[in-house]
């Protein structure tokens, strides 16, 4: 739900030279179902992102990330930590959506004792947690009205006031918002407030889809291989250049944190001497969707689907099952963002199903 971290965002080369790669503190704690764990700037778009970050960093303006599930927004949000003058402070993290409503106010604000029921002590909440750093705060669409509206005077007065206070504790805290929805839509449709969003976007940041910066693509890969080798005490494998293909030709709705999956997946079931393209066991109907223009009518999808099981069953893939299932069950839970409920639902499958399954499939642990 959250977590709060000081010190520096890890930097290492790669295989291509002094590239840098940015990941978590301790890249072995990071849960692969909630965010990416890497970062490369290989491509000419993750080079213009970075570019970006080391102009904005040294202010203390507040910074709003835009982006897809599993694009890097967490890593964003430290390496413009890890560049700003508040480097040596703490630097906490807190997904907004993970809360209730009831408990969202007294996480961020913190608590005095005999607040409700329940508050046998006095709590700081995440705003003070990071005070003198940064505050990282993750589908920051997803916080109630009520809270939005707190939100807002935190950032304008600088203070906060716990629940169960009317003493003002004043801040010094860098505000950096993330959200996978588009806010402009919630403004429009009530959902956000309009002074809020436009308080949070001084700094817009943009990330771009892994499916749109390919030159990240293979230098993700080649770190995601030598960082599981090294955990599973393997010999690397060598990257056949159909696999290579293989990795560029498939669109990648989950991102950077599919990426590592799918590496992980492939090193686990691949003989040790080389990684073939039936080691990713990559959905070949997302691949198929992505260059096949939609259509409307449910009898044309159907049609459309049946002729891609068809072309499935003409060339035999290994484990085509396991292929096809598990492009069923990633893109319900892909195009759900993650909604256990509303995925199991869409499936019309009972949650605990869908658990098996995303466990399986190494999205959930």
């Amino acid at each position: 739900m959250g977590a709060i971290f000081s010190g520096n965002i890890d930097q290492a080369g790669t295989a291509f030279g002094k590239m840098p790669i940015i990941t978590f503190p301790d890249p072995q704690k990071v849960s692969l179902s909630i965010r990416a764990s890497a970062l490369v700037f290989a491509d000419p778009a993750s080079q213009a992102l970075l570019s970006l970050i080391e102009r904005i960093a040294p202010s203390d303006a507040t910074a709003f990330i835009q982006g897809e599930t599993g694009t890097g927004k967490e890593l964003v949000a430290r390496h413009l930590h890890d560049l700003s003058p508040r480097r040596n402070g703490p630097f906490a993290a807190i997904n907004c959506g993970a809360f209730s409503e009831t408990l969202v106010e007294s996480e961020l604000f913190g608590y005095e004792r005999g607040a409700f029921t329940g508050a046998v002590g006095s709590k700081v909440g995440w705003f003070e947690s990071a005070n003198g750093g940064t505050l990282f705060l993750d589908e920051i669409g997803d916080l109630p009205l009520s809270t939005q509206v707190k939100l807002l005077r935190v950032l304008q007065e600088r203070e906060i006031v716990r629940v169960g206070s009317r003493k003002p504790t004043p801040i010094d805290v860098r505000l950096v918002a993330a959200t996978n929805v588009d806010l402009e839509e919630a403004v429009r449709a009530g959902r956000f407030r309009e002074d809020l969003y436009y308080r949070i976007n001084v700094v817009p940041i943009q990330l771009v889809p892994l499916r749109d910066r390919p030159g990240d693509i293979l230098p993700l890969a080649r770190h995601f291989i030598s960082t599981y080798r090294n955990r599973l005490q393997t010999d690397e494998p060598e990257l056949l250049p159909e696999t290579i293909a293989a990795l560029h030709a498939y669109p990648w709705p989950g991102n950077i944190r599919e990426l590592e999956n799918v590496i992980h997946r492939a090193l686990l079931v691949c003989d040790g001497s080389a990684l073939r393209p039936s080691h990713l066991h990559l959905p070949a109907i997302a691949a198929s969707n992505a260059t096949t223009e939609r259509r409307d009518s449910p009898v044309t999808e159907f049609c459309t689907l049946e002729r891609t099981l068809e072309s499935l069953y003409e060339k035999e893939p290994e484990g085509l099952y396991d292929l096809v299932n598990k492009a069923l069950i990633v893109g319900a839970y892909v195009h759900c963002r993650e909604n256990q409920v509303q995925t199991a639902r869409l499936l019309g499958i009972s949650r605990n199903v869908l658990r098996t399954h995303l466990k399986h499939f190494g999205l959930i642990d």
